[in-house]
């Protein structure tokens, strides 16, 4: 293989890459159920952990089914008037039911039917094309990336409950980062959205990415190992030592592989993230990141605060996934090489 199998561009799907098999097998197991239990999942977590690469695959596995389709649609558009107008454009008989049943001509879809009055309502029209998609024993999968709250969202969600009461056969997944996903969640009347199962973008094996290294780099097992838990199972840093470390052909770890490494992780992600923490988080990670690993009373004893103090600031920076709170009473640095970025920032600042 001589073209570098390793990538590190948002939303390109790498020709080497870690699959989350358990999300993809639960959620396409759940849809292809002859009895569905749950129509809607959610994915969240920081930015770099695969989320859209997972996305894509729940896709590609569904689409090899003659009975699924597919549609990506944008949060912020007029959702429902996207879809209809998508499954017009792509889906042959659905143009030609519209064409043959429904007047959608006030919303820029279809052909002009003078016998037929228009539809007042998109939802309506919507609720038919699902209709006419059951009798055909199809199913549509509303795919819907990058997440955040906006009008558009809060409505089709509203909407898409009323749907699935009905037993209609449209499923959503939503993908997010933590706040966004919180955010939506929050929002009155979508209970729904609440109560559906969520996936949260964890780090991956360490194991799995040694084995990976091994095979892909040809490293010995040794140096395989310590480039696997220098990524901390963090996807986008998998990408970035596999590519930087296959560029210089190495089969040791090298200074100059940490430095490209450190600066596309700042440029792509930290840097991001940093601008997105209030100054008091960065103050706080400023104490925190001169170690890897701390326990809270000794953060509290540096800093001179209390647990009040620290009790928002804690929860920020875990949804931030800057820290693990998964170990009561212990403060650890989730994101790989961070103390290094910190560092640099004093440096050049």
């Amino acid at each position: 293989m001589n073209k570098n199998p390793y990538a590190i561009s948002f939303g390109r799907i790498p020709t080497q890459y870690i699959s989350r098999d358990v999300i993809i097998d639960e959620i396409t197991t759940t849809f292809n159920s002859d009895v569905v239990d749950e129509q809607a999942f959610k994915i969240t977590g920081i930015r770099g952990t695969g989320k859209t690469v997972t996305l894509t695959a729940i896709e590609k596995a569904l689409a090899e089914e003659k009975d699924w389709i597919i549609v990506d649609l944008k949060p912020g558009a007029d959702i429902t008037n996207d879809l209809i107008a998508k499954l017009y454009t792509d889906v042959p008989f659905i143009t030609d039911f519209i064409d043959v049943n429904l007047n959608l001509t006030a919303f820029g879809i279809g052909i002009s039917l003078s016998k037929k009055s228009p539809v007042a309502s998109l939802d309506v029209a919507l609720e038919k094309i699902l209709a006419e998609l059951e009798k055909r024993n199809k199913r549509i999968l509303v795919v819907i990336d990058e997440a955040r709250k906006t009008d558009a969202l809060v409505d089709f969600i509203q909407e898409f409950q009323i749907l699935i009461r009905r037993n209609l056969p449209i499923f959503l997944i939503i993908a997010g980062l933590y706040e966004d996903i919180e955010s939506i969640e929050n929002t009155d009347g979508l209970t729904f959205f609440l109560r559906a199962t969520k996936y949260e973008m964890t780090p991956l094996n360490i194991g799995v990415i040694k084995e990976d290294y091994k095979q892909t780099l040809g490293l010995s097992d040794d140096v395989a190992y310590e480039l696997a838990v220098l990524t901390k199972g963090y996807a986008f840093a998998y990408q970035a030592f596999g590519k930087y470390m296959w560029d210089e052909k190495c089969k040791t770890i090298t200074p100059l592989v940490l430095a490209k490494v450190d600066d596309v992780l700042a440029q792509k992600v930290y840097d991001k993230i940093w601008s997105e923490l209030t100054p008091k988080d960065q103050w706080y990670v400023r104490f925190i990141a001169e170690k890897d690993a701390m326990d809270a009373a000794e953060l509290l004893e540096i800093t001179k605060k209390s647990h009040s103090d620290w009790s928002e600031p804690r929860k920020r920076l875990i949804e931030k996934g800057v820290i693990d709170g998964s170990i009561r009473g212990k403060i650890v640095l989730k994101l790989p090489r961070f103390r290094e970025y910190i560092a640099n920032r004093d440096i050049w600042q």
